[in-house]
């Protein structure tokens, strides 16, 4: 049986990033190559599995066991996220971790430091997985995906671990908010799932952002600036001017908790011409909604101050807070709370500050909460993962899955 670390390894080799701006499903064709990867290790097992022109791998393992238990599904996605290079990978891997600065060798002077990130006090002794500061490490998800593969290998190779159906999927796209846009839940055929998509150990959560994408396009008038007074608007000026509508305290670097933010993520512009694009949350149903509604004032404000047309604000909604969704079903909370205190886990019940495919799922009728996969600091280069979540995170999944065939 392969490591998990190997295999671990042998996923995040693969550049599977993901682009908002194509149109195509999967956005990228290289998350084929990881997709394409795993059918083929999950029918090497001998489990009947799937892949379909959308990027979505699908698995079934039958039941070994008598009497009627829920169908459970693990889910995790492969593609990386777009705010920073997937692409050639260089692991760096601290065996017996010291509660040291650990250098990020790709980058000359730089390094990933418990006086910044304190969470690492809490892996000293354990085996620390890295970038090398050029690349994130893409342990979202591939950690979550190793987990579930590992998972998938022990039954596997284990008739004696009893089990009911398992179901296994493998989504393209969540990183930019369409992993399950085209997902047949139907075909999955899952009573209740769980995403392995959270991050330190001991995560569970059932509730996430309701989430928004905001664009807004400037359009300013461009004149030589020698003759400009009166005359020129400078789309560079007035979006600035835009941005600064906004709350200053309702950005990500300020917010914590339940508290929603406006997180501005790009911005393309000369004076002619402005695009900028937000990303819009709150937990709390009213304020996302009151949040939608005030960029567009900010909009209709800078139109009545330049001139119809200046500014075009278009939202677009990406997906809703589980919760309401998921309580309905808290037994499945329960089960995976019990499931982490078998490994000596304490569990951390808390909201997502973002969200995962199991929301979507969740309100497609395949309750779907999420747990631990065992990654910290995501979508950069000071991105790391305990080798030991990522061990517990795939003990966790074989509890879950031997708590629903035992009914305790």
């Amino acid at each position: 049986m392969e490591n998990i670390l190997d295999r671990f390894l042998r996923y995040v080799s693969v550049d599977t990033q993901s682009d908002e701006n194509s149109g195509s499903q999967p956005s990228t064709s290289k998350q084929f190559v990881l997709l394409e990867m795993l059918r083929d290790e999950l029918q090497a097992m001998g489990v009947e599995v799937s892949l379909d022109e959308y990027g979505y791998v699908m698995a079934k393992i039958p039941s070994n066991c008598g009497g009627k238990v829920p169908k459970i599904g693990f889910i995790a996605h492969v593609d990386t996220s777009p705010d920073a290079s997937g692409a050639n990978v260089k692991p760096q891997i601290i065996k017996s971790y010291d509660g040291g600065d650990i250098p990020l060798k790709g980058v000359d002077g730089l390094a990933l430091k418990p006086s910044e990130f304190p969470e690492l006090l809490s892996h000293v002794g354990e085996t620390i997985i890295t970038t090398d500061g050029t690349t994130l490490l893409g342990a979202d998800d591939k950690a979550g995906v190793a987990e579930i593969m590992d998972a998938a290998q022990y039954i596997c190779e284990h008739s004696e671990f009893k089990h009911g159906e398992i179901r296994i999927a493998f989504t393209p796209d969540e990183e930019i908010g369409r992993g399950v846009a085209k997902f047949d839940v139907a075909k999955f055929d899952a009573d209740y799932g769980y995403t392995m998509d959270g991050g330190e150990l001991g995560e569970l959560e059932f509730e996430n952002f309701n989430a928004a994408a905001a664009t807004i396009k400037i359009q300013g008038r461009n004149v030589h600036p020698g003759y400009a007074k009166g005359k020129m608007l400078n789309a560079i000026r007035i979006a600035m001017e835009f941005n600064d509508l906004l709350p200053a305290d309702q950005k990500p670097e300020y917010t914590e908790g339940y508290e929603g933010f406006f997180h501005i993520i790009g911005f393309e512009g000369t004076v002619e011409e402005a695009t900028f694009s937000y990303i819009i949350r709150d937990h709390d149903i009213d304020k996302y909604e009151q949040k939608k509604k005030l960029i567009q004032e900010c909009g209709e404000k800078i139109n009545q101050k330049y001139g119809p047309g200046t500014a075009t604000v278009t939202v677009r909604h990406q997906y809703y807070n589980m919760r309401k969704q998921v309580e309905p079903h808290y037994h499945i909370v329960e089960k995976a709370v019990k499931a982490m205190e078998m490994e000596g886990i304490k569990p951390k019940i808390q909201p997502i500050r973002g969200g995962t495919d199991g929301a979507n799922l969740s309100f497609m009728g395949l309750p779907c909460p999420n747990i631990f996969a065992g990654g910290l600091n995501f979508h950069g280069k000071m991105e790391f993962l305990p080798l030991e979540n990522m061990q517990k995170a795939a003990k966790v999944v074989l509890n879950i899955i031997h708590l629903y065939a035992s009914g305790d």
